[in-house]
């Protein structure tokens, strides 16, 4: 059964982060809060717990589009190739914030992940997510929890997320209520920016 973790985006109680750092380091599963939806993660550097989650969600390790959850620009430079200027500003001006960029990866992304030309980048605007990976030293590797329900997409009441995953994963964090609209996502690795997909962040920010 899943630990219950309840904390407040304002000031996470280090108690409880620390619960979560010490079940992200032994290979389990959190689902937490981010500026959109509820996300499902793990430490990046966690083979078995990266299998864990694409068991769950019934893909293919190696052909995964998970994104990676970031602290800040300084934490993204670690898993990207030099970028330019113009790049680099269409970053700066929107992260923190609910956009996943995808940027070339370099040669320090974690083994199963070394094939991959690109990599999808979160920087969210959640105190939660982010001092969780702040404490935790690396990114999250994240994918977001869908609802079957046709008409609320993304799960949002953090009990009922506990109801669905309790056997699945290790920790249900909950930080309130979250949004059931996902993040915009937009392509960064060719000569323009392009809209993969349109969600809560505005488009303009890249322009």
């Amino acid at each position: 059964m899943a630990q219950f973790i309840k904390l407040y985006n304002e000031n996470p109680n280090p108690k409880e982060i620390k619960k979560v750092i010490d079940v992200l380091r032994n290979g389990g599963l959190v689902i937490y809060p981010t500026d959109t939806v509820y996300g499902l993660g793990c430490d990046i550097t966690n083979t078995k717990a990266l299998q864990r989650i694409a068991k769950i969600k019934g893909i293919k390790l190696e052909k995964a589009n998970f994104s990676f959850i970031c602290n800040d620009l300084s934490h993204i430079s670690d898993y990207i190739r030099q970028i330019d200027t113009a790049t680099y500003k269409i970053l700066k001006k929107a992260l923190p914030g609910p956009y996943t960029f995808i940027l070339p990866g370099n040669n320090n992304l974690p083994k199963v992940f070394k094939k991959r030309k690109t990599v999808g980048i979160r920087v969210p605007n959640n105190t939660i997510a982010r001092t969780i990976v702040q404490e935790l030293g690396n990114p999250i590797v994240s994918t977001s929890i869908y609802d079957e329900d046709d008409i609320v997409e993304y799960t949002t009441d953090p009990e009922l997320i506990l109801e669905k995953w309790d056997n699945l994963v290790d920790i249900v964090i909950d930080g309130g209520y979250g949004d059931n609209v996902a993040s915009t996502i937009i392509d960064l690795s060719g000569y323009e920016p392009e809209i993969i997909r349109e969600g809560k962040g505005d488009i303009d920010v890249i322009f």
